[in-house]
């Protein structure tokens, strides 16, 4: 139990689909081949008896996540899972943030260059698959933003800690694209149509949020983070009790701030009691057309007690149409299948169907 309810279970597999097994070792073997340059350490991996640390270090660019950054990252993963004398990984990032997510400025340097935009992306798909099904206890320690595709490192790790400090979105549909390295799967799973609210509105959450949705495992107080990283190497061992233990004497429970998103007058996110029991701003969201979304939360936001709705509502209409169309598109998708098909969607089908979506994103631009 997390903040008062069940973590999603996000680390449940089903058998792969032979579409993604085939697209997966493409993947892996073509990561193999590229040689990165020690001079530019985007990526630090140390090695501290059974504990290694992995801090992702382009703290000027908010450790945006490039091709190399995920070709590094991958590299130490696949290396310490094989290695016995490894037992924990721990993931941090410099500076003010974890990750803000994708390195846009490459992403648009190579925008007429179709393949090779793909090729990171295949690339950046199989590392978050490698980080869902790790075999080793991991442990990311969020201080700062976490957003998009950098939330992709945080969210599926067996333990992931947060702060006061923390900042989690998905605002990818606000500029064209959609939610990506897993998201669709993981937010499906969030209780009623939260998924697609986080997913069109990139709503930010902070570290209380997180907690409460489970989305992060535990909040520790930023003031206390280095002590508990200290701690957590001097443990030497990836005993998952042991760990959790340690992180335990750091954290503390969550209460969500009165003004928190989860506690507005219409409470469509935690206290969702049944499916069959939606509040009014569940239905909104749970549609397969954005523009009858958009048309619901306008109505909405001229009601008594409503006024926070409407910078939300101003969002969307600023965001991106071919973004929040194949966002819902996508949300909706896999969500159909978890709720009302009782289909258990794993994580290879889920990213998948984002594969197949990134692949018509490219040839529409």
């Amino acid at each position: 139990m997390v903040g008062g309810r069940k973590r999603p279970d996000i680390h449940k597999q089903k058998s792969h689909c032979f579409c993604w097994f085939a697209v997966s070792i493409y993947i892996h073997n073509s990561m193999a081949k590229e040689v990165a340059n020690p001079d530019e350490e985007v990526v630090l991996g140390e090695q501290i008896g059974n504990v290694r640390l992995i801090t992702l270090n382009r703290p000027r660019q908010l450790n945006v996540i490039s091709s190399k950054v995920v070709s590094l990252l991958a590299e130490y993963l696949e290396k310490w899972e094989k290695d016995d004398t490894a037992e924990i990984v721990i993931i941090k990032g410099a500076g003010r943030a974890f990750s803000a997510g994708g390195d846009l400025k490459m992403f648009y340097d190579g925008r007429n260059i179709k393949d090779s935009c793909l090729e990171v992306v295949y690339r950046m798909y199989w590392l978050c698959y490698h980080i869902h099904t790790y075999k080793k206890t991991q442990v990311a320690l969020v201080h700062g933003i976490s957003m998009g595709g950098g939330a992709s490192f945080m969210v599926p790790m067996k333990f992931s800690v947060v702060t006061e400090k923390t900042v989690f979105s998905t605002p990818e549909a606000s500029i064209g694209f959609h939610t990506d390295c897993g998201f669709s799967y993981m937010l499906s799973r969030l209780p009623g149509c939260l998924g697609e609210f986080l997913a069109l509105t990139g709503a930010r959450l902070n570290g209380k949020e997180l907690v409460a949705m489970g989305l992060a495992t535990h909040f520790v107080p930023s003031d206390k983070l280095p002590e508990l990283e200290k701690r957590l190497i001097s443990l030497n061992t990836g005993d998952e009790n042991a760990v959790k233990s340690t992180i335990e004497e750091f954290s503390v429970s969550v209460q969500t701030d009165e003004e928190s998103i989860l506690n507005k007058p219409i409470q469509f996110l935690v206290h969702l009691q049944a499916i069959n029991n939606r509040p009014v701003l569940f239905q909104g969201f749970c549609g397969r057309d954005h523009k009858i979304t958009c048309k619901f939360m306008e109505a909405e936001a001229s009601k008594e007690g409503n006024a926070w709705i409407a910078p939300v509502f101003k969002g969307l209409t600023r965001s991106s149409p071919t973004g929040l169309k194949i966002t819902l598109r996508s949300e909706t998708q896999i969500g159909f299948y978890v709720l009302y098909g009782g289909v258990r969607v794993s994580i290879p089908e889920g990213s998948l169907q984002e594969v197949l979506f990134d692949e018509a994103a490219a040839n529409y631009h």
